[in-house]
């Protein structure tokens, strides 16, 4: 199907987009420019979802470039941090993620982005140790939902940050919150040997069992 929804964001240089998945590799490449290209770049596993969820995520970033740009571009990813990025326009941010049946692009003209959807499952309350401090573990409680949020949050966070490796208990921590079905969180991005930030993310529970979370940097925020 095409692009399922934009959420509104409070800046008018940045779209973030959700794709509901139904096509095939074929259909999604007749959505993209230099086709035969995307098609070289496809990634290769087990998972049979894998090109399609990638492709889906590819056709949605060309969807909210339309909105913010005439100038052909194209979406790459980074060789060292897998990052995608525009080369064409290096001032852009953009980042993508996909889980499940969903694909998530956020973009913006200018500054870092970060966004994740993630499905819920049990696996991120079984490994809540390895990546939520003891105050995290504790807001988080039984809590499946809260749990992948979590992590969600953090992932998205990572990607907001892009630069170096993070551990995700240490460096990345988000405040205590009330788990609603749309709204905001607070997280610190607390990189070693350098200065801490705050940052303010929205979430969104999706159909399907998923979780979204997303975050915009600014380039005059920093």
């Amino acid at each position: 199907m095409p692009l399922h929804r934009l959420i509104d964001l409070p800046s008018a240089s940045a779209r973030l987009g959700l794709w509901h998945l139904t096509e095939s590799v074929e259909e999604l490449l007749t959505q993209l420019p230099n086709a035969a290209t995307y098609a070289g770049l496809l990634p290769a596993g087990r998972d049979p979802e894998r090109p399609r969820q990638w492709l889906a995520g590819r056709v949605l970033a060309h969807a909210l470039l339309s909105e913010l740009t005439d100038a052909p571009a194209s979406v790459r990813n980074d060789e060292v941090t897998r990052q995608p990025f525009i080369p064409e326009l290096p001032a852009f941010g953009v980042s993508l993620s996909h889980s499940g049946e969903w694909a998530a692009a956020l973009l913006t003209t200018d500054g870092r982005v970060g966004i994740d959807v993630e499905l819920v499952r049990p696996k991120a309350r079984q490994l809540a140790r390895k990546f939520l401090s003891e105050t995290e573990l504790l807001d988080a409680g039984p809590d499946d939902v809260k749990h992948s949020l979590y992590w969600s949050a953090k992932e998205t966070l990572y990607k907001l940050y892009s630069r170096r490796r993070l551990l995700f208990k240490e460096h990345i921590q988000l405040e205590p919150f009330a788990l609603t079905a749309a709204g905001t969180l607070t997280g610190h991005l607390l990189p070693p040997d350098e200065p801490p930030s705050r940052h303010q993310l929205g979430y969104e529970l999706l159909p399907s069992g998923c979780v979204l979370t997303w975050c915009l940097s600014p380039t005059s925020s920093r």
